[in-house]
């Protein structure tokens, strides 16, 4: 063969080897359905829609954590014959309904087959009809209030509602403190608060109490006027169901007042956050929340030991390996994602859509079970206070309604 004739033949080999080496380097492709379709990989992705920054940012990250642990445990499932590997993509709603729709939207672009969040509920009904209109069903985790999932067949949650925590604590204040009037305190405009708040009333005057309400301004630091309103009110508890970093601010000032009625809030307090604000303060704190931490020791052993080996899971989880009960809550929530997956033997979002009404899923948190509307069959929540002479939480109850 002449030279000429050879530099051709190697030159079609070598463009050849180059074509094949570009396929071997292919990754796995993402379809709208949320999955891997190439043979070398198979992925699917679940969104988590939460806030990383703004208000409820540490709350975020600690309800984000469950559901990193949970991915840790497992982070494969295998539907039809298929394993998948699970892949959390990220989305920061930054504690803002002005950035709902972009935060989902992210998800959405990504494939996402299903999305859990958020900690919040505005954000959760800023960003509903943006996931409903893409086909694709999100899992809230501790968005409480009831207009999540009213009036849409995609938004489901495994938490307790406002209505049923609201009358829980109106029912806790007045059997544990005898209160005759409270004074509520939450932010203006935000949907957690006011409704939780709004719940409580009703409740709490069904009871035979009175009940006085005040709103501040987003942005807020100063809560003197407040407080001073709810002692000349001659309340014998305030219930502040507010964001934590509110709550820090009316630890630090109802310590300097020397505001000796008990302070009382929902499920955003269950933070390590309340917890260093409160140690060593004169104060009565006690929430209502979804978990105590001690009640699965085996759990809590490993979910500890992973957050003290990575300085950024203890850096979101605020510093120390305290559970918070969000946190349990996203490791639930992540897990009843796959049992959907696993019931509608489907990653494809409509699939996992049509199968989320009659999955069930036992977690660490208790039986997970939807009912027509998609909310969480859940009939019980812990009572806690903060030991402020330790900064530990100190179970109280298990209160009903």
């Amino acid at each position: 063969m002449e030279e000429k004739d050879m530099k051709k033949v190697l030159a079609i080999v070598l463009a050849l080897a180059m074509v094949l080496g570009l396929a071997a380097c292919g990754g796995s492709s993402s379809s709208s359905t949320g999955t891997g379709t190439t043979a070398q990989s198979a992925v699917v992705k679940i969104g988590v829609y939460e806030p990383q920054s703004g208000d409820n940012g540490a709350g975020g990250k600690q309800e984000i954590l469950g559901m990193q642990y949970a991915n840790s445990v497992q982070p494969t499932v295998t539907i039809g014959g298929t394993e998948y590997t699970v892949e959390l993509v990220y989305a920061d709603n930054e504690s803002s309904n002005d950035k709902a729709v972009s935060a989902a939207s992210q998800l959405i672009g990504a494939g996402c087959a299903v999305v859990l969040g958020s900690y919040g509920s505005g954000v959760s009904i800023a960003a509903s009809d943006t996931f409903a209109e893409a086909g694709i069903p999100v899992i809230g985790v501790t968005c409480t209030n009831p207009q999540v999932t009213e009036g849409n067949d995609h938004y489901f949650r495994i938490c307790f509602l406002d209505p049923f925590q609201g009358t829980v604590m109106a029912n806790f204040a007045k059997e544990n403190f005898g209160a005759k009037t409270a004074y509520c305190l939450g932010q203006l405009g935000n949907d957690y608060d006011q409704g939780l708040i709004n719940y409580f009333k009703q409740a709490a005057e069904g009871l035979g109490m009175t009940v006085v309400t005040e709103s501040f301004p987003e942005g807020n630091s100063d809560f003197t006027s407040y407080l001073t309103n709810a002692k000349n009110a001659g309340a014998e508890v305030i219930f502040a169901p507010c964001s934590t970093s509110y709550a820090q601010l009316i630890i630090e000032q109802a310590a300097t007042q020397g505001v000796a009625m008990p302070l009382l809030a929902g499920d955003t307090w269950d933070s390590n956050v309340i917890l260093a604000a409160a140690k060593g303060k004169d104060l009565d704190i006690e929430v209502s929340t979804f978990y105590q931490e001690g009640a699965n020791e085996s759990f809590e052993s490993g979910f500890k030991a992973w957050i003290n080996a990575d300085s950024t899971n203890l850096a979101n989880n605020g510093g120390d390996d305290t559970l918070a009960a969000v946190s349990v809550m996203g490791y639930d929530a992540y897990f009843t994602a796959l049992a959907a997956m696993q019931k509608a033997g489907s990653v494809a979002a409509a699939d996992i859509l049509a199968a989320l009404p009659s999955t069930t899923y036992t977690g660490i948190t208790g039986e997970i079970k939807f009912d027509s509307i998609g909310d969480a069959e859940r009939d019980s929540a812990v009572i806690k206070k903060v030991d402020t002479a330790n900064g530990v939480w100190e179970f109280v109850a298990v209160q009903g309604i």
